[in-house]
């Protein structure tokens, strides 16, 4: 079937399908303003059926509660997506936190756990993955020595610290993940 179209003074052709040729011929479509849904209060309204809820925006809802400074049915604490799994709010920008000793370093929620290690020349730190999103261990500046492949999840990176000095090293997935290893004699 075809159907032709006045578009400012001109014809258009095209091909509909049997639904849309149904539409058209009982009226169901229009293009002026008059629809043929029927009301959403009163006889023919539009109510959810058994099982179903009211929700914002459905004819007969109830409005959404209001809260100052949100616009009606946004909830005023974001809800993170469910296939999202970065931190809703960014990493503290306070003071830093005072170098820890030891030879480990977790990856998790998107931070290096301590963000200052204090080691000797001749430790072995390790970094373990314990997010769910791959994360490196790099250093910082060119020529640096800390060079990971990506690491999933339970993956680890070790390196063994010769010479005394700060290491500043990031995550290149996610450059936001910084953290320093001191070494000393």
């Amino acid at each position: 079937m075809h159907l032709n179209f006045r578009i400012s003074g001109g014809r258009s052709r095209f091909a509909a399908g049997p639904a849309v040729a149904t539409a058209v011929a009982l009226g169901l479509l229009s293009a002026c303003g008059q629809s043929s849904h029927p009301p959403s209060t009163g006889t023919g309204a539009i109510t959810p059926g058994a099982g179903q809820h009211q929700t914002a925006g459905m004819p007969g809802a109830a409005e959404p509660e209001k809260t100052a400074g949100s616009a009606p049915g946004i909830s005023p604490t974001p809800t993170p997506m469910p296939s999202m799994s970065m931190p809703m709010s960014p990493p503290s920008t306070g003071a830093a936190a005072a170098p820890v000793s030891g030879d480990a370093v977790a990856i998790k929620n998107f931070a290096f756990a301590p963000a200052t290690l204090k080691v000797k020349v001749g430790t072995t730190v390790t970094w373990t993955n314990q997010d769910t999103d791959a994360h490196t261990v790099t250093s910082t500046g060119s020529g640096g020595s800390l060079r990971s492949a990506a690491l999933n999840t339970h993956e680890t990176y070790s390196y063994t610290f010769t010479k005394p000095g700060t290491y500043s090293y990031l995550c290149t997935i996610h450059p936001f993940m910084t953290a320093t290893v001191e070494v000393t004699r």
